[in-house]
């Protein structure tokens, strides 16, 4: 036999419905146990119905030629990174503001909840999309334990990064570190004093705030009391500058809500300050002052008592959009504060989520807002009509929303306590597309802590338990103080939480059974027994002295009474 002959193996052939298939190798040698990048990326497409592909408005036009449009809305939908997404569930109540910082490494949400949780795309992989720590800003403080104050703004320094803006429901605004640690809590006012230049902080709500677009140091915040106040974040003691707006429309007291603000110092129209108030006008101030009396004002640009929650002014500083409570958005131009270029109509959410943002793209490119159907708006900066209609959470509002320009992805908060991050394999870099390209993390059995912890307590079953000291630690770890009104609560052990065995302690514990036991019962059922043998007295029985007295019957009298005194 030569060894150039050919040499035919014959192989079993077995059906494809043959159950023996599945026991039988598919392939042969060395197989990688790197994780299948593509089928994670594939995992995580949107999947989109076609119907919502298209903007509302161009539906009826387009059914005329659907073939040729179908290839052009498929480009359209292509330009923006929205193919994919993450999603991030790490909140109870609806999300109402999200940042990430200038880099797009570290993300922090807000919500209703009163937490601000922080997430970092550097050490998130697949399978463990949680935040690394939640904050609560008001924990530890005794007059605040039952309270709840719920997070409208929260906003990276555009200029650092290192430190965000969160603006709660509560007169002090603060400054967080992008570690969660508390850096700066800024003063309240003296709710006394009616002029409120005198005051040296807020007295009342504060609803927004921004950064300086030039100053690391600087940042603004507007309240219900009818001010705008310039803070240095290395003097928390009194702010730097304060605007207050007085309202026409409000009569002879003059002071009305602000409800956002937006600052911004490029283009030719140089360092501006707007704000929105609560009785429908639109104030634009010099960015460096004096801020006496503003540069311009529009009464009337929403309907009044409405919550203008969306503010944001464009890249060149020319253009201002804003998002009224009254269901419009209107375009304005600095230049000419006067009337509004366009105002269309859309949907407002501001009666139960007053923070529906709406924001610029990178380049002021295009403009995106949410809707009270769940859906992404991606709007025109010319003619505000929509370029794409996307749902995000079919089903519930869409608040806040956020484009990165650096990794290019897509941020979303929602009403059912969701943040998304939509992107796009080919257009996107880093964050989302990072954590999705990861390999996931190695389960283990320790992972779960249903089998190695005590869920009622969150302690490990082979702990060793320091009476009085969890309770203490327990609550200052998770943020919460300790009111000093209120009396220790004994500490509940699991040999305390759970019934004992009746018989392991009637046969190790001493006198248990007397537990139940009446004590006078016990103690009489001894009494005959003590008076006939008593164990103390026992040596006096044969020694006691004889009673004396005389027996009497009962004819015989006994000694006479003494007469009572008349």
């Amino acid at each position: 036999m030569n060894a150039d002959d050919d040499y035919e193996i014959e192989v079993p052939q077995l059906a494809d419905d043959d159950p023996m298939k599945a026991f039988l190798p598919a392939a042969f040698g060395k197989k990688s146990g790197g994780p299948d990048i593509a089928a994670q990326i594939e995992r995580s497409r949107r999947v989109i119905p076609a119907e919502d592909k298209k903007p509302k408005d161009d539906k009826a036009s387009d059914d005329s030629d659907s073939d040729s449009d179908s290839d052009s809305d498929s480009d359209d939908g292509d330009e923006y990174p929205v193919t994919h997404e993450l999603i991030l569930k790490t909140h109870e109540r609806a999300v109402t503001t999200i940042s990430l910082d200038p880099a797009g490494g570290r993300l922090v949400t807000g919500s209703l909840d009163g937490k601000t949780n922080l997430h970092d795309f550097a050490s998130m992989t697949p399978t463990t999309l949680r935040a690394f720590r939640s904050v609560d800003p008001f924990a530890g403080k005794p007059s605040d334990v039952a309270e709840s104050h719920a997070i409208h703004q929260v906003q990276f320094n555009p200029l650092g990064g290192s430190v965000f803006l969160c603006i709660s429901a509560h007169p002090q605004a603060k400054i967080i570190s992008r570690d969660g640690d508390i850096v700066t809590e800024f003063v309240k006012g003296d709710m006394y004093l009616r002029d409120m230049h005198n005051t040296k902080g807020h007295i009342s709500e504060v609803t927004s705030g921004t950064w300086h677009p030039t100053n690391k140091n600087i940042c603004v915040t507007a309240g219900t009391d009818s001010t705008l106040r310039i803070w240095d974040i290395n003097n928390k003691r009194s702010q730097k500058e304060v605007v207050v707006f007085k309202s026409k429309a409000a009569g002879s007291a003059g002071r009305t809500k602000m409800t956002a603000v937006a600052w911004s110092g490029a283009g030719q129209t140089g360092n501006i300050l707007v704000a929105a108030a609560l009785d429908g006008s639109l104030v634009m101030y010099g960015g460096n002052g004096p801020f006496n009396r503003p540069a311009g004002e529009i009464r009337d640009a929403h309907k009044p008592q409405t919550w203008t929650g969306g503010l944001d002014i464009s890249s060149d500083g020319r253009m201002v959009v804003t998002r009224g409570g009254d269901d419009t958005i209107k375009l304005w131009d600095t230049r000419k504060f006067k009337q509004p270029l366009v105002s269309v109509a859309h949907t407002s959410t501001s009666d139960h989520y007053p923070t529906s943002n709406i924001r610029y793209a990178p380049n002021s490119t295009s403009i995106l807002t949410g809707s009270e159907t769940g859906h992404l708006h991606i709007l025109n900066p010319g003619n505000l009509r929509p370029e794409l209609v996307t749902p995000v959470t079919p089903g519930s509002p869409l608040i806040a929303v956020d484009w990165h320009p650096k990794i290019n992805q897509i941020l979303t908060g929602s009403a059912n306590g969701e943040t998304r991050v939509l992107y796009s394999p080919e257009r996107s870099s880093r964050g989302a597309y990072e954590v999705i390209t990861r390999a996931p993390k190695k389960r283990h059995v320790d992972d779960n802590p249903e089998f190695t912890m005590d869920q009622t307590l969150g302690i490990s079953g082979d702990a060793i338990i320091t009476p009085g000291a969890m309770p203490g630690t327990k609550n200052r770890a998770a943020g919460k103080g300790k009111d000093p009104m209120r009396p220790e609560q004994p500490l509940q052990t699991p040999f305390q939480k759970s019934q004992p065995d009746e018989r392991h302690i009637a046969e190790n514990i001493p006198l248990a059974r007397m537990l139940h036991e009446d004590p006078r019962e016990a103690l009489l059922k001894y009494a005959d027994k003590a008076q006939s043998d008593p164990l103390f007295t026992k040596a006096y029985n044969k020694t006691q002295p004889q009673t004396q007295f005389a027996d009497l019957s009962d004819e015989e009298e006994g000694p006479e009474k003494k007469k009572a005194r008349r």
